[in-house]
């Protein structure tokens, strides 16, 4: 039975006062599950707070839309309360909790990238709340949560049952929330949109990478991440990762047209790819990407802190670094085409303007 891999659009799993929460399911995209991969969305209005909650996976969120507050504390570690913006990208090992807040008109939209290869449902997330009508406290007796905190009886039925929120709730706009700490943000937080740019072709796009150099605590989620930026009706040179990672992408914006070769060349993806959608590439398939008019970026995890990529066109091909003889037998074709394929694209990596 062949894999599905067409691009898949979230669905809404649960919804109300203060936000909603939607996920991408393995029974609609089943790549998340033969690949251990999990993707998720969390939407904020204003005054929304993510109730606090630590996951049975690792993950990098991403800052789709808006800007706020979140709330992260490391294990055995005082709390970081960092200022978020769009294009911001964190990284969040097993143990950590999060919450998250919005105080802005506009929605605060983060997306959640992660391996579930130790999670109760290979695909998917479970999430554990601290509090909330779902929360750890709920599954205790009040005599439990009594002795535990030393509180009355009557104290500790306030402490689980007051909260009747699931996930997130809005919050009173007279609560005092805690202000952000600009500093909070140092080995914290990489904004993927004010980087260095680790790749920048005229015309064709730019590229900035996530990887342990420049935010190291993706090392212990053991997760790469890039966000590239691909000009209008520019290319994605084809290319494969060399060493077994796994590429989930996400479309930020803009639209534009896939095509994924897998074994045996045969082409196993071929359709086009519009914001807000999720694809992933399996181990070792080629994937190639041409943007529409308006350009098209994507945020992708790779299933390694520092993935290694072979292109297959442009100046870094590995046929560019093949024997011209090796080259003519392998096609099969003459002496003069040969030097014509390998006269092509000694300028462009990775990305080729659109022809003019």
């Amino acid at each position: 039975m062949e894999l599905d891999l067409s691009p898949k659009l979230p669905r809404t799993v649960y919804e109300g006062n203060g936000g909603s929460y939607l996920t991408w399911s393995p029974e609609e995209l089943p790549m998340l599950r033969e690949g251990n991969i999990g993707a998720a969305k969390l939407a904020l209005e204003k005054n929304g707070l993510a109730l606090p909650r630590y996951s049975d996976s690792a993950k990098v969120a991403y800052v789709l839309q808006g800007s706020g507050v979140a709330g992260v504390v490391l294990p055995e570690k005082e709390e970081k309360v960092l200022p978020i913006k769009k294009g911001d990208a964190l990284a969040l090992p097993f143990g950590v909790v999060t919450w998250w807040y919005n105080k802005e008109d506009t929605d605060l939209v983060i997306l959640f990238l992660g391996d579930t290869s130790k999670a109760h449902k290979t695909g998917s997330f479970t999430d554990f709340y601290l509090t909330g009508s779902s929360g750890i406290l709920t599954g205790f007796s009040t005599e439990f949560v009594g002795r535990a905190w030393d509180l009355d009886e009557s104290i500790a039925k306030t402490l689980v049952s007051s909260q009747s929120g699931k996930g997130f709730v809005k919050v009173d706009a007279g609560l005092k929330m805690p202000e952000p700490r600009p500093s909070d943000r140092d080995g914290m937080v990489l904004n993927c949109e004010e980087a260095p740019l680790d790749v920048d072709i005229k015309g064709g796009g730019k590229v900035v990478v996530l990887n342990t150099k420049n935010l190291p605590l993706v090392g212990e989620v053991g997760l790469g991440a890039d966000l590239v930026r691909l000009n209008g009706k520019a290319m994605c040179s084809p290319g494969f990762s060399c060493d077994s990672a796994l590429q989930v992408t996400y479309i930020v914006r803009g639209s534009g047209r896939v095509q994924v070769v897998g074994v045996d060349g045969k082409r196993v993806l071929e359709t086009t790819i519009k914001a807000g959608s999720l694809f992933i590439v399996p181990r070792f398939f080629v994937v190639s990407k041409i943007a529409g008019d308006e350009g098209m970026d994507w945020f992708s995890i790779i299933s390694t802190p520092n993935p290694i990529f072979t292109h297959l066109a442009g100046k870094t091909s590995v046929w560019k670094a093949l024997s011209p003889e090796v080259l003519q037998a392998s096609f099969n074709i003459p002496a003069e085409v040969e030097n014509q394929f390998r006269a092509k694209r000694v300028a462009e990596e990775i990305f080729f303007p659109p022809p003019q």
